[in-house]
């Protein structure tokens, strides 16, 4: 099968109808939505994105962001925003098919390709294949909305809910409001996300330069994103207060079924309480009411506060592809140094066994 590649700041725009067109064929989800990928182009810091086309232009199989690392070295296309490999296709194609085709459709000398952060709900892992390598990156974690609220509450720990309990109760005998709040107007996402940057900026994120702002890269990116959402009734910003005090908030996107949420931040001065636990409580209970909504995703690496809400987890993993043998047994080599199963000359004495 024929690809083509074209600059994506220019050919996202030209296919951006199909893009949309395959996302709701297959994969259906928010984040492969144009609304959500094209703002990720125009984040600074990567270069020159590409496109690349499966088929005909006017009628493509498949379309999927990469990005050049180096001479011949190739990987998807994934800003720290984007927790999967940005791929749309037909039904019937996935990463591990088309991986393949890439490593001999790519232009010049190709030394490696990756395709990282790939979700296996929809790129199933295909097993060991000469000459490939499979990695783990992080387990994540979703619910499933198939039950009223208060019965899925009840199979929450007995622990989690009492301690939840116990705080909304000594709230109420302190007199203090606890209130949420949902921002889903467009015209109250400027300032919600700012509130949120003061937020995340106030805690341990400032210090590796990575939280929101309204002045940066990131703050414009979640800010226009969620605005896309907000217009067409998808975008939500939950808010949780302690009498006037925003204390947790969570921006959140949805399509067909499946609300995700993106970011999360909560005021990290806070002591002996949970409003990020409060607060998903209130919204939770929301979002299990709504007809429309099947599967809440969280995509990060699931933490303790995850696995109090469900133990439905996957792994997202990475595969990739590395032309010479050579240079396949150093990554076999990292790959196990790393989760200490095996030694530099154990990984070199086989070698030749493909993973």
């Amino acid at each position: 099968m024929s690809w083509t590649f074209l600059p994506a700041a220019t050919g996202f725009a030209r296919q951006r109808a199909a893009w949309a067109a395959l996302n709701e064929a297959g994969r259906r989800s928010p984040l492969l939505d144009p609304d959500f990928v094209e703002p990720l182009l125009a984040l600074p810091g990567h270069g020159t994105p590409v496109l690349a086309i499966r088929g005909e232009a006017s009628a493509p199989q498949a379309l999927l962001l990469l990005e050049r690392q180096g001479l011949g070295r190739w990987r998807s296309f994934v800003p720290m925003q984007m927790p999967i490999t940005p791929l749309v296709c037909q039904p019937g194609l996935d990463a591990g098919t088309l991986i393949g085709e890439l490593i001999t459709a790519l232009p010049a000398l190709l030394m490696s390709l990756d395709l990282l952060q790939l979700d296996p709900q929809f790129d199933p892992r295909p097993g060991p294949q000469a000459g490939y390598h499979e990695l783990d990156y992080i387990e994540t974690a979703r619910i499933t909305i198939d039950a009223p609220f208060e019965s899925w509450w009840a199979g929450r720990s007995k622990n989690l809910r009492q301690n939840l309990n116990k705080q909304r109760n000594r709230f109420e005998r302190e007199g203090v409001c606890l209130r949420l709040e949902c921002v889903r107007d467009p015209a109250g996402v400027a300032a919600a996300i700012a509130d949120y940057g003061r937020l995340e900026s106030a805690g341990w994120k400032s210090e590796g330069g990575t939280a929101v702002s309204p002045d940066n890269a990131q703050g414009h990116f979640y800010r226009e994103v969620l605005e896309r959402f907000c217009r067409r009734g998808q975008g939500r910003i939950y808010r949780y207060f302690y009498d006037d005090h925003l204390v947790t908030t969570d921006l959140c996107i949805e399509h067909d079924g499946t609300l995700i949420v993106l970011k999360t931040t909560y005021d990290e001065s806070i002591q002996g309480s949970s409003p990020a636990m409060l607060m998903r409580q209130a919204y939770l209970a929301e979002l299990f009411a709504d007809p429309g909504l099947r599967t809440i995703e969280f995509y990060g690496r699931a933490m303790d506060w995850h696995r109090r809400l469900t133990d439905d987890l996957r792994t997202i993993y990475h595969r990739g592809y590395i032309r010479w043998p050579q240079l396949r047994r150093l990554v076999h080599w990292l790959r196990d140094a790393r989760h200490g199963t095996a030694s530099p000359r154990e990984t070199l004495e086989h070698a030749e066994t493909e993973r």
